[in-house]
């Protein structure tokens, strides 16, 4: 079955810095888009960045675009999340998720099959 496997959380000072790694096991095609959200405590779950895994193309949620840059590596089983000038409201658990089907926003979560565990950032 298809595992979502995140990792590279940490607490950092804001200005700061993290790279989030997703991985992605299991699967016998590669997922139409891949998304990285996040939640923060008493939140909804939002969408951050996602990616076009056929073609590369991108997509960011207005207050990450220029902080925040989504890629993935040639074989598309490994999805990155490069972040940069950290804020605390960039505080909340991460979640990197597979769409296969493509059927709707790419940064809807309702759209998204597939979902990690999770992985913790915290900007003090």
């Amino acid at each position: 079955h298809v595992q979502l496997v995140e990792s590279g959380g940490g607490s950092v000072e804001a200005g700061g810095s993290l790279r989030l790694t997703c991985a992605v096991s299991g699967n016998t095609r590669s997922a139409y888009c891949m998304g990285l959200f996040r939640q923060a405590p008493g939140k909804e779950r939002e969408g951050v960045a996602a990616i076009y895994t056929g073609t590369g193309s991108t997509v960011y949620a207005a207050s990450m675009e220029g902080r925040f840059t989504i890629s993935q590596d040639n074989a598309k089983s490994t999805l990155y999340l490069q972040m940069n000038s950290l804020k605390p409201e960039d505080t909340g658990m991460y979640y990197c998720a597979a769409d296969w089907e493509g059927s709707g926003l790419p940064l809807a979560a309702s759209d998204y099959a597939n979902w990690g565990q999770g992985t913790q950032v915290t900007v003090s």
